[in-house]
């Protein structure tokens, strides 16, 4: 191995906004993260809705209910009448 281009790596200890924290080996001193393995609802098992700006009641307001909503049956269209050959 090459000397002096490989990252100099620290004990660190990440800090997550639900207040968990983790000690690992990183290149970085000191890490902040916004979701950890212990507030995420993939890792929970909590549905969990993120509301941005309004977004979720714009689509149920412009979709309500879509599944219950029946669709028209579909008309076939007219048959051409045949051309007569000479």
């Amino acid at each position: 191995m090459k000397q002096g281009i490989h990252p100099q790596v620290f004990r660190t200890v990440i800090r997550c906004s639900c207040g968990a924290e983790f000690e690992t080996l990183s290149t970085k001193k000191d890490l902040h993260v916004d979701v950890c393995s212990q507030c995420h609802p993939f890792f929970t098992g909590e549905t969990r809705l993120v509301d941005a700006e309004g977004r979720v009641e714009r689509f149920a307001r412009k979709y309500g209910d879509w599944q219950q909503v029946k669709k028209p049956p579909a008309e076939k269209p007219a048959r051409k009448p045949a051309k007569k050959r000479a």
